[in-house]
């Protein structure tokens, strides 16, 4: 179902940002040991910047929180149940020219859950925290990472 954030906002540079109203996505973590797991999503190769790994993650709607966007397209894209996760905080981890924003909403399960792919990825994988770095990161997600990545071990 299409909200009303769908859409794209364009730069005065010519780049381009998907979600009229910003966008959101869930950086899920489940303990393993003394360390972290995340939840990322290898995106379809039709995608914007397809082929590369992210969060699950997509366009806010109008009426919605970033929380509220984050959970549903965790629902949406990985099967997720928002009742099964734990929010612990949330970064503005992008801030465009326009005002366009995206948020990063960290969540924590007690174990990592099952996922269940939709067309939009490719894979939905766990990866050890000290792993992320040597995929082949979204370039947003990669300029980010490794301010997230202090965030997963102080939370």
């Amino acid at each position: 179902m299409r909200g009303d954030g769908d859409g794209w906002v364009f730069e005065p540079d010519g780049s381009r940002h998907w979600g009229v109203h910003g966008a959101a996505g869930l950086l899920l973590r489940a303990p393993r040991d003394d360390d972290w797991l995340v939840l990322l999503q290898h995106r379809a190769l039709w995608s914007h910047q397809g082929g590369t790994w992210a969060l699950p993650g997509g366009a806010r709607d109008s009426h919605e929180s970033a929380v509220d966007t984050a959970v549903r397209e965790a629902a949406e894209e990985a099967g997720i149940a928002g009742d099964r996760l734990t929010v612990r905080t949330e970064l503005v981890t992008l801030s465009a020219v326009s005002g366009w924003t995206y948020t990063t909403v960290i969540a924590d399960v007690p174990e990592t859950v099952a996922t269940v792919v939709n067309p939009e990825s490719v894979e939905l994988r766990w990866v050890p925290v000290a792993d992320v770095g040597a995929l082949p990161l979204h370039p947003a997600f990669a300029a980010s990472w490794d301010r997230l990545r202090r965030c997963c071990g102080e939370l």
